[in-house]
C-alpha cells in the first residue's frame, strides 16, 4: 500500500504561483509514475500532470501547459507540482496519484493510489 499526502494548497491571486507537494509512505515512490488531477465543484476530475519514474518524461493537459511543471525527488518520496501564471480557472481540488506502469496514463481510472486532495483557490 502507498499512502499519498498533499500539501501547499491555498488562496492565491490570479497571476500567482503555489507549488503542491505530494509525499508518499509505506513504499518507495520511485516505483510508481505519479499523476495529478484536479476536481472543480460540479466537474469531472481531470488530469493535469503525470510523471515517469525516473522524472525524465513528463505530460501535461493544454489547459496548463507552459504554466504547470511536475517534478519528483525520489529520496525524499515526494513529488511536486509547481503551478506559475495561476487562473480562477484552476481552481479546484488538487490530487496527485501513484501507479507502477511504464507509461503515463492521464485517466484517473488507472491510478492505483490516491492522496486526500489539496484545496488551490484562484481569485480573479
Amino acid at each position: 500500500q502507498v499512502q499519498l499526502v498533499e500539501s501547499g494548497g491555498g488562496l492565491v491571486q490570479a497571476g500567482g504561483s503555489l507549488r503542491l507537494s505530494c509525499t508518499a509512505s509505506g513504499r518507495a515512490l520511485s516505483a510508481y509514475v505519479m499523476g495529478w488531477f484536479r476536481q472543480a465543484p460540479g466537474k469531472e476530475r481531470e488530469f493535469v500532470a503525470a510523471i515517469s519514474v525516473s522524472g525524465g518524461r513528463f505530460l501535461y493537459a493544454d489547459a496548463v501547459k507552459g504554466r504547470f511543471t511536475a517534478s519528483r525527488d525520489n529520496a525524499k518520496n515526494t513529488v511536486y507540482l509547481q503551478m506559475n501564471t495561476l487562473k480562477p480557472e484552476d481552481t479546484a481540488v488538487y490530487y496527485c496519484a501513484a501507479v507502477r506502469r511504464f507509461s503515463l496514463p492521464k485517466v484517473w481510472s488507472e491510478y492505483d493510489y490516491w492522496g486526500q486532495g489539496t484545496q488551490v483557490t484562484v481569485s480573479s
